[in-house]
C-alpha cells in the first residue's frame, strides 16, 4: 500500500535516479488515439514487495500517484484514480507488470513510471511517453529509389584513333606535298631564267 514518505521521495526524484539495474521501462514513446486502449510494460529484474506506477502531467504539471500492486495482485489506487480505466497485469513468468490503461482520453498524455520499493528508496523507471490524439496521422509509404544503370563507358576502337594526326593520313599527305615542291622546281627555274633575259634585253636597249 502506497504510504505518505514515498510520495515525498518520488518528488524529490524527478526526474530522479533511473534504476535500470532493476526494472526495465519500454518503450519510451506510445502514440495511442482516443477510446482506445494501451499498455505500458515494465518488466522487474529483482525481488519487490510491489510495484507502483505513476504519472506526470504535462499539461496540469502534476505528479499523480495512479496505484500499487502487490504481489499478491492486489490494488490500491491513488484519489480520483477510476479502477476500471487503470490495471496492472502480472505475468510471473516474465515477471511483467503491465500498466493496462482504457478509454483513453487527451487529459491521459503524460509520462507513466513504474518504479519499486528498494532500501528505503523508491526507483524510478525511464518513464514511457503517453500520447493520445484524437486522430493518427496516415502512415506514409516511402517509393523505393530506383537505381538508374550508370551509362557505360566504352573504349574507343583501335580505328577510331587513326584520326587527323595518325600517321596512315600525314605521311602519304607529306610525300604528296614534298612532290608538288620537286614538281615546281624546273618551273622556277625557267621562269627565273626568262626574267633574266627580259632584263639583259631592257638594259641593252
Amino acid at each position: 500500500m502506497a504510504r505518505p514518505w514515498l510520495h515525498l521521495c518520488i518528488c524529490l526524484q524527478i526526474p530522479g535516479f533511473y534504476a535500470t539495474l532493476l526494472l526495465t521501462q519500454t518503450p519510451g514513446h506510445i502514440l495511442s488515439q482516443t477510446s482506445n486502449k494501451t499498455e505500458i510494460p515494465c518488466e522487474l529484474k529483482t525481488e519487490h514487495a510491489g510495484v507502483y506506477w505513476y504519472r506526470w502531467s504535462q499539461l496540469r504539471q502534476h505528479f499523480e500517484f495512479l496505484l500499487f500492486s502487490s504481489p499478491m495482485g492486489r490494488a490500491t489506487y491513488g484519489p480520483n484514480v477510476r479502477q476500471d480505466k487503470f490495471s496492472v497485469h502480472e505475468a510471473r513468468s516474465q515477471s511483467s507488470y503491465s500498466l493496462h490503461i482504457s478509454h483513453l482520453h487527451p487529459s491521459d498524455s503524460g509520462i507513466y513510471y513504474c518504479s519499486v520499493s528498494q532500501s528505503s528508496q523508491l526507483l524510478l523507471g525511464r518513464g514511457t511517453q503517453l500520447t493520445v490524439v484524437d486522430a493518427l496521422p496516415p502512415k506514409t509509404t516511402q517509393t523505393p529509389v530506383s537505381k538508374k544503370p550508370l551509362p557505360r563507358t566504352t573504349k574507343r576502337k583501335a580505328a577510331s584513333r587513326e584520326g587527323p594526326c595518325s600517321p596512315l593520313v600525314w605521311i602519304p599527305l607529306a610525300a604528296g606535298v614534298l612532290l608538288l615542291l620537286l614538281s615546281l622546281v624546273p618551273t622556277a627555274y625557267r621562269l627565273h631564267r626568262l626574267r633574266r633575259r627580259l632584263w639583259l634585253r631592257i638594259h641593252r636597249q
